[in-house]
């Protein structure tokens, strides 16, 4: 792959935080960036040198992007692949419309993964009426989730029992939806692969992951697990990505059994709400990582610099009337570092920004972060 240096004009489908940071990175590496987003308040829009303010998949639009831009990635799986597609029969395109397509759909990530000799969670694909008739046993209790545009815990139900899951899956409209069991878990954590062939490839340090109500709410790294199922989970996220032959960065989330075994849950296209600790703690971030995959780069270096805990800032600590938190005391902690999102308006759920913290060991940098959540 021939690399695409300097000042070469990127392009990037969504303007979201994800899309911002992308942004600085590839501003801060010397690039010319394109952001095509149909909000014309797109966080991304800000820095970007060009805002094609449109539909993903309007068609002028995409041309001008094709015609524009030496590379194209995206910030969001929920793109249309068809589109990704189309861009990459003129222009070089990363993910590939097809990886995006299979990120999109549970069942088909589902089935990907288990392509690739990885476990997941016993499921069973919904796509009819019929498949929800059959005996749901092995299955239950467990999560009906639908297939797609599900995520931070959208288009989830909990259930205990068949007529339960059968029930839910009449509420959802009789979309096409996977029902998963749920298993004695210990923690979550995820891994983020960089990959641009098979011999360019590198991982970034797993990160132990909490959520709170389906959203990722602390990321902590190194995750408190043993060093060889970090080691373990590094390498199913390696093998995966060989598996997909995926070119980008690609977001791994595991869940660690009671009996400290891996399976993997659900995958990402791009950068990762949970790979947000590598700018202020990596000696590359992700996002400079995925704009040297799209350009045919080596990957950089993924060492961890220093222990640290990310913490995502919602639009819940905001105050009533809009307010900004009391930013003073988190900006005068010196080993504290504050990502705003440039978002306009504020509402419960709504990711605003996140903040670390890197300490000497992740207990101290853990306690710190919460006492400073405490103060806003």
């Amino acid at each position: 792959m021939q690399a695409i240096l300097p000042p070469a004009m990127l392009g990037i489908l969504g303007g979201g935080q994800l899309g911002r940071m992308f942004v600085t990175a590839a501003k801060r590496m010397g690039y010319r960036v394109t952001v095509l987003d149909p909000d014309a308040q797109a966080p991304a829009a800000e820095f970007a040198d060009v805002h094609l303010c449109a539909a993903y998949n309007d068609a002028e639009a995409l041309r001008t992007l094709a015609a524009s831009c030496a590379a194209i990635t995206t910030e969001f799986e929920n793109v249309n692949a068809d589109a990704m597609r189309e861009l990459a029969k003129t222009t070089r395109v990363s993910p590939s419309g097809d990886c995006v397509a299979i990120a999109q759909d549970r069942i088909a990530e589902k089935a990907w993964v288990n392509k690739a000799g990885l476990p997941t969670a016993p499921y069973l694909a919904i796509e009819s009426v019929e498949d929800i008739q059959v005996e749901l046993a092995p299955y239950l209790p467990g999560i009906l989730k639908t297939a797609r545009l599900g995520y931070d815990g959208k288009g989830q139900v909990r259930v205990n029992s068949a007529d339960e899951a059968r029930a839910a899956y009449a509420n959802l409209g009789g979309q096409a939806c996977v029902q998963e069991k749920m298993l004695d878990l210990k923690l979550e954590v995820s891994a983020i692969v960089t990959r641009v062939s098979p011999e360019q490839l590198s991982v970034f340090p797993v990160a132990e992951n909490i959520h709170k109500n389906g959203i990722l709410d602390e990321s902590i790294v190194p995750a408190r697990i043993a060093p060889a199922l970090a080691a373990q989970a590094q390498q199913m996220a390696r093998q995966l990505a060989e598996a997909l032959d995926y070119v980008g960065v690609l977001a791994v989330e595991f869940f660690v059994l009671a009996d400290d075994s891996l399976v993997i849950n659900e995958i990402a296209p791009r950068p990762h709400n949970s790979g947000h600790y590598t700018i202020d703690a990596c000696v590359s971030d992700q996002y400079q990582q995925q704009v040297r995959a799209m350009c045919g780069l080596l990957p950089g270096r993924t060492d961890l610099l220093s222990p640290v805990v990310m913490v995502n800032l919602l639009g819940d600590v905001w105050q009533a009337d809009g307010g900004e938190p009391n930013w003073n005391v988190l900006m005068e902690a010196p080993n504290a570092h504050l990502h705003l999102y440039g978002k306009k308006h504020a509402r419960p759920g709504r990711k605003m920004g996140h903040y670390t913290v890197l300490a000497t060991d992740v207990d101290a940098a853990l306690e710190q972060a919460r006492a400073l959540k405490e103060t806003l």
